[in-house]
């Protein structure tokens, strides 16, 4: 991994970064020699079509809006 001073990395930071993204290899960003951070290239986008993809994969069998049990059950009822 390539490593490169921080007083370096603020003087080219766009160039830098340009550098990241074309090589896909990430850049250690050190100050006194020891490491402060990483550059990293960004990990690959998720599709633009995941909303509603899964849209007719599960089927609803019976009452979803009822309750699960009877209200005669519930203790918060009960006096």
């Amino acid at each position: 991994m390539k490593e490169v001073a921080i007083s370096e990395f603020k003087a080219k930071c766009l160039a830098l970064l340009e550098q990241v993204q074309k090589t896909k290899k990430p850049i250690r960003v050190t100050r006194f020699g020891k490491p402060v951070a990483e550059v990293v290239p960004p990990s690959p986008a998720a599709p633009a079509d995941w909303l509603g993809s899964m849209k007719d994969t599960i089927e609803i069998v019976g009452d979803i809006v009822s309750p699960a049990n009877e209200e005669s059950d519930w203790e918060v009822l009960r006096d």
